[in-house]
């Protein structure tokens, strides 16, 4: 039977490939980042950097600590707490850098699916994390922990299928077809998928130590 630890390998090495996808569109063909920038393409490019690498690459990673990190689960548990600080801080700046460019490009905010979406799994991320660290006894956390899990999946995988979203908006917004660009687009969307589904395995398998 394949352990987890076999399938947060894969996991990782699909985290390098996506992220090289997000920088060489948005570097490459998208003309670059900035958080101030008289062009708000740049401004609006942090967007997709920051919720695809900071939020669900980085989320995603976080997940698997407990079956990718041998050695004390004490040691797993502290990788783990830093690394959803991390994907969280990223996601509200993700957020925040959205707004931001669309004001001051004059465009409204809040009504796609996709935006109904995204800011549901940020907010749902926030408050399980408040949740989980603050005013629950050791037997009481024990407890929840299973529910913890399953709606940690529930939200990740939900940031995934978000991220799907928005990718398909902005590839029909640029109106890309047969080129170089669309098929960054297009893989980094397959791989999003295939990473979501190396996560889920991982926590479904058992460790390998």
């Amino acid at each position: 039977m394949p352990r987890s630890f076999n399938v947060t390998i894969l996991a990782h090495l699909l985290f390098i490939a996506i992220s090289t996808l997000v920088l060489v569109w948005l570097l490459h063909f998208r003309e670059g980042v900035a958080f101030n920038s008289p062009n708000k393409i740049k401004i609006f490019n942090l967007h997709p950097l920051l919720m695809v690498i900071g939020f669900i690459l980085v989320g995603g990673e976080a997940i698997m600590t407990y079956k990718s990190i041998p050695g004390k689960r004490s040691s797993g548990k502290m990788v783990h707490l830093l690394l959803h600080l991390i994907a969280l801080a990223a996601g509200v700046l993700g957020i925040i850098a959205v707004f931001k460019s669309k004001k001051e490009a004059g465009l409204a905010n809040m009504y796609t699916l996709h935006s109904w979406f995204g800011m549901s799994a940020i907010c749902s991320f926030g408050l399980q994390g408040l949740l989980k660290n603050i005013g629950a006894e050791m037997s009481t956390r024990a407890t929840l922990m299973p529910w913890h899990r399953f709606i940690g999946m529930v939200i990740f995988l939900l940031a995934v299928g978000t991220a799907g979203m928005g990718l398909v908006e902005y590839f029909q917004f640029l109106g890309l077809f047969h080129s170089q660009e669309a098929l960054i687009v297009n893989f980094t969307g397959l791989l999003l998928f295939l990473f979501a589904v190396f996560v889920s395995l991982s926590v479904i398998l058992p460790r390998s130590y």
